[in-house]
C-alpha cells in the first residue's frame, strides 16, 4: 500500500489520498489521470488492469485501488 501511495502522491501532490475516498466523483481524479495510473500500476506491480476494471468504484480511493492491485497480482 505504501508503493501505491507513493504512485498516487507523485502524479497528485496536493491530495490526502489517505483520506480522499471520492477521488473520481469529486473529480480530483480526470480521465487523464486515470490512464497515467493504469499504465503506472501496471508497470509497478507487474499486473494487466483491463479496461472492464477502469470503473470508479476501483479508482475512487486508494484503498479500491489497492483492493484492485491484490485481487489482479
Amino acid at each position: 500500500m505504501d508503493e501505491l501511495l507513493e504512485i498516487l502522491k507523485e502524479a497528485k501532490p496536493e491530495v490526502d489520498f489517505s483520506s480522499e475516498k471520492s477521488l473520481i466523483d469529486n473529480g480530483v481524479l480526470d480521465s487523464f489521470d486515470v490512464v497515467q495510473l493504469v499504465m503506472k500500476l501496471n508497470e509497478e506491480f507487474d499486473i494487466e488492469i483491463g479496461a472492464e476494471e477502469i470503473t470508479p468504484e476501483n479508482f475512487n480511493s486508494a484503498d479500491s485501488m489497492w483492493a484492485m492491485v491484490q485481487r489482479l497480482q
